[in-house]
């Protein structure tokens, strides 16, 4: 795909996450003259206001992606997607490298256990339900209404789903309850929820951030297993960094290509 020399002048930052959200407030401010847009997938039906200007939806794979790059004279991509976004950060670093622009990662840091932390980690939904085990537990699945589906395969426990939005109607589980809230939540508050709610087991997806969420030090607190699923390894091989505070600091460095 061939496309003419364009100015740095246009940041795409492909979102969805706090820190998408953290970077674009930043960048109005370190690079004021430059043309900012934010893309954001469109699967969360209320998703948070962004400070900068938004398009919502897919762009039709890698060559999609390229052509908008090209079309909107974008500079430099940002990928600032959730750490379990599989395919758009491939397919962002493929379109890129065809547009002929610079590409990043923002990725928070995954979590680790502290010392003494019961976790069990696998790689997948599917192997997380088959820790679980066959014998009854109470399960407590701060992971949102799309990956809440996949315990459908073990009935016999009793799930209490965490997400900002309602859970599908046809959720196929005769024991399952549902906690809209968004957090962030304090230890005392995750603390109440699992001694209220006896919970027996958490299922953990690992988001990953600066600090230590509050559902893992109570889980922790209360000797509660949990069964981690790491994030998936992409293979991908472009400039990654953890902060924004690291990102905004390189930044020059790559709108002067």
């Amino acid at each position: 795909m061939s496309h003419s020399h364009r100015p740095a002048g246009h940041i795409l930052i492909l979102g969805g996450t706090t820190e998408a959200k953290l970077l674009a407030q930043q960048l109005t401010v370190h690079v004021p003259g430059c043309r900012l847009t934010m893309s954001l997938a469109g699967r969360t039906r209320s998703p948070l206001r962004q400070p900068i200007p938004t398009r919502t939806g897919g762009f039709g794979g890698v060559e999609g992606l390229a052509r908008w790059l090209i079309e909107h004279q974008v500079s430099l991509l940002i990928i600032a997607t959730h750490p379990f976004a599989a395919q758009m950060p491939v397919n962002a670093v493929a379109a890129a490298r065809q547009a002929g622009i610079p590409s990043l990662r923002l990725l928070r840091p995954a979590w680790l256990p502290e010392p003494g932390a019961d976790w069990h980690r696998c790689d997948s939904l599917s192997q997380a339900v088959q820790r679980l085990g066959e014998a009854p537990q109470r399960v407590f699945l701060p992971i949102g209404r799309q990956s809440a589906a996949s315990f459908a395969a073990a009935p016999q426990h009793t799930y209490l789903v965490r997400s900002i939005e309602p859970l599908d109607d046809d959720m196929a589980l005769p024991h399952i309850h549902s906690l809209l809230a968004r957090g962030p939540f304090s230890l005392h508050e995750e603390e109440t929820l699992m001694t209220r709610w006896c919970i027996t087991r958490m299922v953990c997806k690992n988001s990953g951030g600066h600090s230590m969420a509050a559902k893992l030090q109570a889980a922790h607190t209360l000797d509660i297993p949990v069964i981690m699923v790491e994030r998936p390894r992409l293979p991908i091989n472009v400039s990654t960094f953890e902060s924004v505070t690291s990102l905004i600091r390189a930044l020059p460095h790559f709108l002067a290509r």
